[in-house]
Parts: C-alpha cells; structure tokens; sequence
C-alpha cells in the first residue's frame, strides 16, 4: 500500500508540475502571438494547397486505416491518366495514347482500362518488328502497340532534346565504338534519359514492368530481341518522331489548312503556359497581331528547331547582350542563329516580338519569354510539387500573390 501511495504522490506532483509549466506558457505567449498567428495562417495555406495537389484519388489513411499513398509525379501521373490498356497489372499507352498525351491537355476517361491478353500483345510485337522507319509510324501503329511508362520519359525526351545530347549518351553506352548497341544497352540508355528528364525516384522507373516487351523494343530489336540498333537508325527514328509530332501540332492549330495563320501560331506558343501575364499575351495577340497573315510549316519547323535549342540560346543570349535585359529583334535573330545555325522568319519573329513586348519598346522580356518558352516545350509539366520549409513559404507566397511572379519567374531549368 505504501508503494501505492509513493505513485500517487508522484502523479498528483507530475499534474501539479504540468499545470504549472502551463500557466508559465501562457504568460509568456503574450509577445509571440503575433507570430504565431503568422505562422497558422501560414500552415493553414500550406495544407491547402498541399491537398490541392493531391490527386483527386488520394484516399486519407485516418479514414481507411490505411498507409496513405506515395505522391506520384506529374508525369506520372499525366501517364496513367492516358494509359488506355493494361497488361499484367501494369498500365501501358498505345501509341495513339502518347500523342493524344501530347497534343491534349487533358482526356476524359472514363471508361475502363483494357485488359490485353499475351496474345494481343504477341501481335503488336509482330506489327512493330516489321514496321518501316515513316513520319507517321505512331500514327499507322495507332492502338496496336505498347508503351510503358520510362519509353514514354523518353519519347517525351526526343521531342525535346538536342540531337547532340543523344549522340553523347549513345557513344556513352556504345563501349567498342562500332556504332550499334544492343537491347540491354538500349534499355540502360532509356532509363538514363528517362530519369534524368522527368526527375522522378528510382522506385518509380523500377516499377515499370521492363520484363515486358514493347511495341518499341522490337522495332529497335525485332520481336526476340537479337537485332542491333545502330545510331543511324536511331538518329532517323528521333527525327521521324519529332517531324511527325510537328506535323500533327501545325494541323491541329492550322485546322488542317496549309499554313497557319499568325494568331494561330501564338494560340500554339501559349498552349500548355499558365504564366501571370497570360492575359497580357492574349490582349497583345488581339490588338497587335494582323490579320490574314500566314506561317508556313518550314517556318514553324524552325521555330521548333529553336524550342529544342533552349539551352543554347540562353548561352548565345548571354553572349549577345551580357544580362537577362529586355532584348531587341536583332539581338534575338542572331542569339537564334548562333544557338541552331538557321534564321527565323520575319513573320514568326514580329509575332513573337508583339505577343511578348510587355511595355511598347519594341523588346521582348527574355525572362518571361523563357518561362513560357519551358512551359510549351515542357508541355505544362514545369511545376513539381513543393514540400518542406522551402515548399512553405512558396506556398504562401503564391497564395496570398506577394510573390507569384518570383516563384513563377524562377527556377527555370531546361530539360
């Protein structure tokens, strides 16, 4: 009994002691409320906005009692939201669904996934490995085909990326320097640009199902795999691909006509952008872009040559002018010609100068161009998900609009 009384004596001591240290507390929260307050309304936007980012699909684990659910990537997600089919549990695109992926912003599906069977996915094998290099090899595949989710990074990444910069990842992986690499040396390069495009975890390239054959192994491969890829032939496929992506864009904003109209190529520059003056943009393009003017496909394929030079034309600018100053027509012309080698037209150039000439001066901000620049090559999945102390405060910034333009502005990073 005595033992029992010493451990009540010490609980009502430990209550005691409680109440007390929070009686200090609270005499002296009196100065700090103010930040506090801060601080709340702070987290309470930051939870927001971290719920907003959540896929709608995002089950909370107080509610099922379960482990609540990794955040996948945008492109990961962008990936299983176009993934129309499924083969051994994993989701795959056809590759009518890697250019709707590309061409629209979003798709409604919601009907259910297709289930393949070995057989389906036997002969898709079979289309592809006898398929003939084309401009509209995607299109001809249409759904008779399989794309898993690292083949779409690096689709995604030919469309983008530099010739050069695949010529140097290739010679990497081709060890004896006979031109060809083999399909586990393909599958190692794949991943390598992959990863490095969509910079997503390792867990989320390893769960792709690469056991699995696909429509693009073994048209690079042959359907057993035993074939060599030579850089000739990948250097045609790269080409072929960004040429038939091009295609498709000019006649999606020229609707089907020959040439595309001036505003139409502004529609298409801002497509995929959500920069803050994105309202400038359009009021810009309705006042200042005449019309009845017209943009052929070859000044659009340069314009294109351009986008996925951008790294080298932020070099030649820096050249050029010496800062991130407002930049006049000339200095842009010849920034581009260094960066690609080729000029663009006069009337691609005035466009692009119109729609972006914030103040009258006749000068484009190379700053905000940029950012909607990385935005269209990017395909509006610039944006990653903030989190930490770093990911507060943006938050907060955004939110209460004090400093959009610098989170916005910031932070440009080219593929």
């Amino acid at each position: 009994m005595s033992s029992w009384g010493r451990l009540a004596a010490a609980l009502r001591g430990a209550v005691g002691g409680t109440r007390a240290l929070r009686t200090a507390a609270l005499r002296r929260a009196v100065g700090p409320a103010v930040v506090g307050s801060v601080l709340g309304t702070g987290l309470v936007i930051y939870h927001r906005c971290r719920v907003s980012e959540r896929p709608a699909s995002t089950v909370f684990a107080a509610e099922e009692q379960e482990a609540p659910t990794p955040q996948l990537s945008p492109r990961k997600m962008r990936f299983i939201q176009f993934a129309s089919v499924v083969y051994e549990q994993e989701p795959y695109m056809t590759p009518r669904d890697f250019l709707y992926s590309i061409m629209l912003e979003n798709v409604d599906r919601k009907l259910q996934k297709r289930v393949l069977t070995a057989q389906e996915v036997n002969s898709m094998l079979r289309t592809a490995s006898g398929a003939k290099p084309s401009t509209d090899l995607f299109r001809a595949w249409g759904d008779n085909g399989l794309i898993s989710y690292t083949e779409y990074l690096f689709l995604l990444t030919i469309l983008t990326k530099p010739r050069t910069g695949f010529r140097i990842a290739f010679q990497m992986l081709d060890v004896d320097g006979n031109e060809q690499v083999d399909k586990k040396e393909f599958l190692k390069l794949k991943k390598i640009i992959g990863s490095s495009k969509a910079r997503v975890a390792t867990a989320e390239t390893a769960e792709d199902g690469e056991a699995v054959s696909t429509s693009l192994q073994a048209y690079f491969f042959g359907k057993k795999g035993e074939n060599k890829l030579k850089y000739q032939e990948f250097h045609r496929f790269m080409e072929d691909l960004q040429a038939e992506v091009q295609e498709m864009e000019f006649l999606q904003f020229s609707k089907g006509m020959d040439t595309m109209r001036r505003e139409d190529f502004a529609e298409w520059l801002l497509h995929y952008t959500n920069e803050e003056d994105n309202e400038i943009y359009w009021e810009n393009m309705r006042k200042k872009i005449p019309a009845g003017q017209s943009i052929t496909f070859e000044e659009f394929k340069a314009f294109c040559l351009f986008s996925n030079n951008l790294e080298d034309f932020v070099f030649s600018m820096k050249m050029v002018t010496g800062a991130n100053r407002p930049v006049g027509m000339a200095q842009f012309r010849r920034a581009v010609k260094i960066a690609t080698g080729h000029e663009l037209s006069e009337s691609v150039l005035d466009t692009v100068f119109k729609l972006f000439d914030m103040d009258g001066d006749n000068c484009l901000s190379h700053k905000e161009f940029m950012g909607v620049m990385t935005d269209r090559v990017l395909r509006g999945l610039k944006v990653q998900p903030q989190s930490g102390i770093s990911g507060y405060w943006k938050c907060v910034k955004r939110e209460t609009l004090t400093g959009a333009k610098e989170a916005l502005g910031h932070g440009w990073c080219p593929i």
